[in-house]
């Protein structure tokens, strides 16, 4: 397991915008650096990349995070995977722990259970934007209410079918097991400090 300090370093060395920039072509705009989204087809960018903060936010997508959470998501890294790639990158010698069985399980169920809550919210936007029930009952209540499809998108406002169990139903079809659904749904996550949406 790579140690926490080699881990520390990784993060404070790597520049999220040249990492980004590798894969996606990124604009100076004031402070930030603007994209088009590499996970959403789009004309007007939306992916906002802030080098002071350290982060990602993809509008388009709800994606969102440091470094190494794009290299997760982008590249389908596991978390060991994208620290390893960023090291080499930065030439920063990779020191390792001793591993323990349990350390292995605590980082494998927290990665899951961020899986779990990532699908759980495009679950709930997609049915607010992408179905006729979403758009007619849930996008109508949010327009009469005056929010904007701009605010809608940036906050990831989304839409519960009228189904109890549609969520996990749906999750379990992708392959989700409901233990992690149900512990999911008992824990807080930490998500990317807000960033200013777009211009």
């Amino acid at each position: 397991m790579i140690s926490k300090q080699t881990i520390a370093r990784i993060l404070e060395d790597a520049h999220i915008e040249e990492v980004i920039g590798e894969f996606v072509k990124l604009k100076k705009s004031g402070q930030n650096y603007k994209g088009l989204s590499p996970f959403t087809t789009e004309r007007n960018p939306s992916f906002v990349v802030s080098p002071a903060k350290g982060i990602f936010k993809c509008f388009s997508s709800g994606k969102g995070g440091n470094v190494v959470n794009f290299l997760m998501e982008h590249e389908h890294f596991t978390y060991p995977e994208a620290l390893l790639y960023l090291a080499k990158r930065y030439g920063i010698p990779v020191e390792e722990d001793a591993v323990r069985p349990e350390d292995v399980q605590i980082e494998s169920e927290r990665e899951t259970l961020f899986q779990v809550t990532a699908f759980a919210m495009k679950f709930f936007v997609d049915n607010l934007l992408e179905t006729e029930t979403g758009k007619a009952i849930g996008l109508e209540y949010f327009k009469d209410r005056d929010f904007r499809l701009d605010t809608i998108k940036k906050f990831q406002l989304g839409y519960s079918p009228e189904t109890w169990d549609s969520l996990t139903s749906e999750a379990l079809k992708n392959g989700f097991k409901l233990e992690y659904l149900e512990k999911a749904s008992c824990h807080r996550f930490h998500t990317a400090a807000e960033m200013p949406a777009p211009a």
